[in-house]
């Protein structure tokens, strides 16, 4: 795979009218995803047996697909093997997949990924930003959070918060505002 590379990459995906952060591993030649149940990602990768996993630079929408639906205007429509998919319309790059349930248990459903077609649409450098990575992992807790509120999920986000405070920038520093809102809702 030319953009997934070893290891897990956190991409926005995108089943019909739905975004959200998941992290797609990448090991020995197999890409794979685990779902939660009960998400509107796994609901529609069930039935629908696709994802697209976006590229994108912009921490705001990791935090907004996060935690929020994005408006219908926010996706285009790409027709990849006879299927109609749903990207982001912002996404510097995107990779279709079709995505096959591997395991499923109550609570999540691990997806095995056949990559279908992969575009970059538009080439751009983004230099190492400890902040934005920040907001990444303070995201992933956070979602967790909201479902358990632990202390210890708490305490990374509050760890996370601050690195983004020092290292991040305008929109990093706008995400964990954001993203604050999210859990002392």
């Amino acid at each position: 795979m030319g953009l997934i590379k070893g290891g897990i990459s956190e991409v926005i995906a995108t089943t019909a009218f739905n975004a959200a952060p998941i992290g797609i591993r990448f090991q020995d030649k197999t890409a794979s995803m685990i779902l939660f149940s009960g998400s509107h990602t796994a609901e529609n990768v069930e039935r629908d047996g696709w994802v697209v996993a976006n590229f994108i630079h912009d921490p705001i929408l990791y935090v907004r697909t996060a935690f929020e639906d994005l408006p219908r205007d926010a996706f285009v429509e790409e027709p990849v093997m006879g299927r109609t998919m749903y990207r982001l319309a912002s996404a510097e790059a995107w990779i279709a997949f079709t995505a096959t349930v591997e395991r499923k248990t109550e609570g999540a459903m691990m997806v095995r990924l056949t990559q279908e077609k992969e575009i970059i649409e538009e080439v751009a450098i983004h230099p190492v930003n400890r902040g934005f990575n920040s907001i990444i992992d303070a995201t992933v807790h956070a979602t967790r959070y909201r479902v358990n509120p632990d202390a210890k999920l708490r305490r990374l986000i509050d760890y996370h918060a601050e690195i983004v405070r020092k290292c991040g920038g305008k929109k990093e520093i706008e995400a964990l505002g954001l993203l604050m809102g999210y859990i002392s809702e």
